[in-house]
């Protein structure tokens, strides 16, 4: 598989990374059989990078992942690991610490979840507006040099943020929601990274499945699905959107290809800076993803894309209003 560098200052890592918080919840029952094979296959395949989080079920995805990694030579793979979102015991979400003692203890939590003496890129998942990003950032580049994170990444910060953060500690990517229907950071904040040699790993490329060419409106009501309780997937905004997916589906049977393996092209095509997080949670959704690989968009399909997918057209906002609000990457770019 290709491989493509995060940032200046970053990891070598595979060019496709593989998204793993689907496979401990949020998305409805996942099978943990199911799982460890797809992270076997996916490295099997040449994909090096695993994106984690400390509060994805409490820490059953870390221990999820150490599982999967007990007979993996450590220095074959890169974990991604965020932290400091606060969860209480009903699995309710309550708040940010990214202080810098708060961040030690996380740390020290993952480390023993994951069954490994450091983690390759260390991120809080979102800002914490009761501190300073640059006390945040130095916390964790402490830990830095003493040997438990290699590189520090962010997590859907604005252009801003990543100026002051860079500032005190070289940033190696930014991990930010970036897909077809949802184009947001190219407002600034790409241009923001590029400036500063900061490389983008994009989740939600599939828009959480929305264009996947898998998802129907009866989808997700098996199960507890979060999906179901956001704007995207409600209602009339339903419709529009699934309606977006039959012009990818028209121009991904032109291109020989699936819904989903054009979808994810197109992202990896917008830049080499630029790392799509694959959510895959079976083998059979990995292989189709990895299929993406092999896609070779030209530029009058990147046109025909362009004229289905202009920016701003998805309905609906990708969180429900609350989560939106406290999004620093989705406040207007400041100098």
């Amino acid at each position: 598989m290709e491989q493509r560098k995060l940032g200046s200052t970053g990891p070598i890592v595979s060019a496709l990374g593989l998204g793993c918080m689907g496979m401990s919840e949020v998305y409805g029952p996942a099978d943990r059989g199911e799982a460890i094979a797809t992270v076997h296959a996916a490295l099997d395949a040449g994909i090096t990078l695993l994106d984690t989080g400390d509060f994805y079920a409490m820490g059953h995805n870390e221990m999820l992942v150490h599982e999967a990694l007990q007979n993996v030579p450590r220095d074959k793979v890169q974990i991604s690991v965020k932290y400091g979102a606060l969860r209480g015991p009903a699995g309710e979400f309550a708040g940010m610490d990214t202080r810098p003692a708060a961040t030690k203890n996380f740390l020290a939590y993952s480390l023993q979840r994951l069954g490994t003496d450091y983690v390759d890129v260390y991120r809080p998942a979102r800002l914490d507006p009761s501190i300073p990003i640059e006390e945040t950032i130095g916390g964790i580049a402490d830990l830095v040099k003493a040997g438990y994170v290699r590189h520090i990444g962010l997590s859907e910060v604005g252009s801003a943020t990543i100026r002051r953060a860079h500032a005190v500690h070289p940033i190696a990517d930014l991990q930010i929601e970036y897909s077809l229907i949802e184009r947001g950071i190219e407002r600034d904040i790409l241009q923001t990274c590029r400036e500063l040699g900061i490389a983008i790993t994009a989740y939600g490329v599939l828009a959480r499945g929305l264009i996947s060419g898998h998802w129907s409106k009866d989808s997700g009501k098996a199960g507890r699905d979060y999906r179901l309780m956001t704007p995207r997937f409600q209602g009339s905004n339903l419709d529009a959107n699934l309606a977006l997916v039959e012009q990818l589906r028209a121009i991904a049977t032109e291109i020989g290809a699936t819904p989903a393996q054009v979808a994810i092209a197109w992202v990896a095509a917008q830049g080499k800076e630029i790392v799509p997080l694959v959510g895959a949670r079976t083998r059979n959704r990995l292989t189709e993803a990895l299929g993406a690989t092999e896609v070779a968009l030209t530029q009058a399909h990147l046109a025909a894309l362009a004229k289905a997918f202009p920016p701003n057209v998805a309905a609906g906002t990708r969180y429900a209003a609350e989560q939106m609000a406290h999004l620093d990457s989705e406040k207007p770019a400041t100098r």
